[in-house]
């Protein structure tokens, strides 16, 4: 990794540790349908892209409502608690030490954009990011759309640029943009599914700068 300038971070589970609200949000939406609340261990196993196939997963049955009112339900709640969720633990140190030694940082994230602005400024850390992207809508699609305008409009260097994500649909996105990839394992996939990718998995964002030789 010691040729990486460049690095394209996810946010959710990744930057923000989002994954015990997400779980009691689900949880809650799951119960006002009667349906069995989720454990940890299996959110983990079968948290997805698109996060519709996830709630599917999870029991919901798209047949009686549409995806569409349970993804805004989902959201109405996740949005009205997020700016209240902390970073993981380190998360500004280790965006500053990539900042002190010359990395180019930005944020790409399944998050709509104008929210994902919001929630970077609570956190206060914008300031070590040359651009944010996020998603147009809250439906959860995923990321790849964007990764060629996001690779065209920062001219990075696929040789040189690495993305840092917590679940397999981060290895996606940065396969389609032919660049390295590191995945963590304390965000909203566990670590075996992680593993078993063969990409390096780091347990925690403090471990990064020892991959990078920093």
């Amino acid at each position: 990794m010691k040729h990486i300038r460049n690095i394209i971070w996810d946010f959710n589970g990744t930057l923000l540790d989002d994954l015990d609200l997400c779980l009691e949000i689900i949880n809650v939406l799951l119960e006002r349908r009667g349906i069995k609340p989720l454990s940890r261990e299996r959110y983990l196993e079968i948290f997805t892209f698109p996060v519709r196939d996830y709630y599917l997963a999870a029991g919901m049955n798209f047949r009686s409502e549409p995806f569409e009112a349970v993804a805004k339900e989902y959201m109405d709640i996740y949005l009205s608690r997020v700016c209240s969720i902390p970073l993981h633990a380190g998360t500004a140190g280790i965006l500053n030490r990539f900042r002190e030694n010359g990395f180019e940082q930005i944020i790409l994230s399944s998050m709509e954009q104008e929210e994902l602005l919001r929630v970077v400024h609570c956190n206060g850390i914008e300031e070590y990011f040359r651009q944010i992207f996020g998603i147009s809508n809250h439906l959860g699609g995923g990321k790849l759309e964007l990764t060629q305008t996001v690779m065209q409009v920062t001219g990075f260097d696929p040789a040189t640029t690495c993305l840092i994500g917590d679940t397999l649909h981060d290895m996606e996105v940065a396969r389609k943009a032919g660049i390295r990839c590191i995945l963590i394992a304390n965000g909203h996939q566990s670590e075996k599914r992680l593993a078993e990718t063969g990409l390096p998995v780091a347990g925690d964002i403090r471990e990064l700068p020892s991959l990078f030789g920093l």
